[in-house]
């Protein structure tokens, strides 16, 4: 019995072990986000590489909000079928398998691909995702999640104080309707590439993604023109000039 009871002992220590390896270190460059106006992201990566790097003015959060996390992407495709939830599992295994901090972004597309007239609202009308799905990235540790589509549970979700970003709010399912085909591939996400890994970054303004590979000097640049920014306002309260505070500071 006492031998068991030791081996009982030894193995939940195993999994507790196992479960805290498991958890990923602080991310400074994710840290760093947290504190910057996106913004500010969105100029420094149109200052330094001449990009857009901001989500389509559609996706809006459901409540005010700011956070940072790197991205699980999830990708579902438009087509009728009769397999139920099946068809779905990978959605539902990505949330499980993800690491805390993360921000999931999903994307329903219709299958017509970027540039059609009918790609860009292929899952206005249906819900990628609810309660459910919101609650357990809630208490898996998720930062936030990115729906390029509606989203539907919105008492539910707005009381777990579980930040979300979306086209819309529509009361409709994807299951039966659409298909995954995608978990951490490359997606485009209300207009903007999105890779796993890559540093989301969301607040009132809008959502920005930042490219793994350059988050370094894109925090930085971001940084620095928070900075500017923040000691324009007292110089404009102090002389009531704009044009004179653009002048001194360069930046507007």
């Amino acid at each position: 019995m006492k031998k068991r009871a030791f081996l009982c002992v030894v193995v939940l220590a195993s999994i507790g072990t196992a479960w805290l390896l498991a958890q990923p270190a602080g991310d400074s460059l994710v840290d760093g986000f947290k504190t910057v106006e996106v913004a500010s992201v969105s100029d420094a990566i149109e200052q330094l590489y001449g990009q857009r790097a901001y989500m389509s003015h559609e996706m809006r959060p459901l409540a005010v909000t700011k956070f940072a996390g790197t991205a699980v992407t999830v990708q579902l495709k438009r087509e009728e079928h009769k397999e139920g939830s099946a068809a779905s599992q990978g959605m539902l295994d990505a949330i499980d398998a993800a690491a805390p901090g993360s921000v999931y972004v999903m994307v329903l597309d219709n299958g017509a691909g970027p540039g059609t007239s009918s790609w860009s609202n292929a899952g206005i009308d249906y819900a990628g995702i609810g309660g459910l799905m919101a609650t357990a990235m809630k208490y898996r540790g998720f930062a936030g999640a990115v729906i390029d589509a509606s989203v539907r549970d919105t008492p539910q979700i707005r009381k777990l104080q579980f930040p979300v970003f979306s086209r819309g709010v529509a009361p409709s399912t994807t299951i039966n309707h659409f298909r995954v085909t995608g978990v951490n591939v490359a997606v485009t996400c209300a207009g903007v590439q999105v890779n796993p890994g890559d540093i989301i970054t969301a607040d009132e303004d809008g959502v920005a993604v930042v490219p793994a590979a350059r988050a370094a000097e894109i925090l930085k640049k971001s940084q620095e023109l928070d900075d500017t920014e923040h000691r324009m306002i007292p110089f404009i309260e102090k002389f009531k000039s704009i044009k004179e505070a653009v002048k001194q500071f360069g930046r507007i």
